[in-house]
């Protein structure tokens, strides 16, 4: 069921997206201004896998009304953010360094910095690659992954430590698995469908496993009620949104592991042992993938944590907004204004 909390309209979201070029690229974002009379800061916002800078959609008015500019950044291979053959752009230094070129572009010094999946796991970087642009981080359903000096495959993690990670051998196959599938505007709306939640025909059936994959063979030929995440004109926004560059690009974030590690090396030697700025982690608890039991050494790189958990699957930011508002507002009142290095 659709949420009833305040929220950007697809409307909204079209008229304040904006770009900024950093290194002769263009990089958008909607960028929505503060409600109160003084701005208070700035919050860039980073989104997963499927999903684009409107899958914010309910954060952005919470922030604006406790006084932030907030730049939700479509991330590459993302709506008119664009694709590109080049994989390392799709890795974590690469969007840190957007980010900090757009927030010096716009001449803003100190920026708060919050992401979900796969942004989630981009700002902890952001803030280990530039410390001293990023005040506090936030990030709902992902736990923080300490950088290794050891090369670590998506294939050994499957098979050892992370069996829920055998999916991305999937979406990161080297001939393409799911592009092949996905390479029209109607498959592309039921692979959409069946990752936000639209129930497929037939019973006992399951879109996706976190061990194995989705059932591509639906995507060609099966059913899909709606999505009970979204209203009908937001859906068919998010269709529009990925057929702007098809699967490949959102697919290539699944095949930079290699690409982080290399980037991880070069971090400066402070930000290698963890974040030292005042962090919030959201925990989704029926996330089947980034679980509970990932999370449970944060403090020993993350000092200032905070922990917030809310009764959600994976897509958390719509599943349960007013709870996920709750804790972020709880945190930004009294560690990011109240000045606390945690509640």
């Amino acid at each position: 069921m659709v949420a009833n909390v305040p929220k950007l309209s697809v409307k909204d979201a079209q008229s304040k997206k904006q770009y900024t070029e950093v290194n002769g690229r263009k990089w958008y974002y909607i960028d929505s201004a503060p409600t109160t009379p003084a701005t208070k800061g700035t919050i860039f916002l980073v989104h997963g896998f499927p999903d684009i800078s409107y899958g914010w959609r309910y954060q952005i008015p919470l922030l604006n009304t406790l006084g932030f500019r907030t730049l939700a950044l479509d991330c590459m291979g993302y709506s008119d953010t664009g694709t590109s053959p080049d994989l390392s752009l799709f890795g974590y230094k690469a969007h840190a360094d957007a980010i900090a070129g757009i927030a010096a572009a716009i001449g803003v010094h100190k920026v708060i910095i919050g992401g979900h999946d796969w942004g989630g796991a981009v700002v902890y970087r952001v803030a280990q690659w530039h410390p001293s642009l990023i005040t506090h981080v936030f990030s709902v359903c992902t736990p923080y992954q300490p950088p290794v000096e050891r090369y670590i495959s998506t294939e050994t993690l499957s098979q050892t430590t992370l069996p829920q990670f055998g999916y991305q051998l999937q979406f990161g196959s080297e001939d393409g698995k799911v592009e092949r599938v996905v390479r029209d505007e109607g498959r592309m709306r039921k692979f959409l469908l069946g990752m936000y939640g639209g129930r497929p025909s037939g019973r006992g059936k399951k879109f996706m496993s976190p061990i194995h994959g989705v059932d591509l063979g639906m995507v060609e030929e099966g059913e899909f009620g709606g999505s009970p995440l979204f209203e009908e004109e937001e859906f068919d926004f998010y269709v529009q949104e990925f057929m702007k560059n098809g699967i490949n690009g959102p697919c290539n974030w699944y095949r930079t592991r290699k690409i982080n590690w290399q980037d991880d090396l070069s971090l400066p030697a402070a930000s290698k042992t963890g974040v030292k700025q005042p962090t919030l982690y959201i925990l989704a608890t029926k996330d089947e993938v980034l679980t509970r039991e990932m999370s449970k050494s944060m403090e020993k790189a993350i000092p200032n944590l905070t922990r917030g958990e809310v009764p959600a699957g994976h897509w958390a930011l719509w599943q349960t907004p007013e709870q996920v508002n709750g804790i972020l507002k709880d945190w930004i009142e009294g560690v990011v204004l109240g000045g606390r290095s945690k509640l």
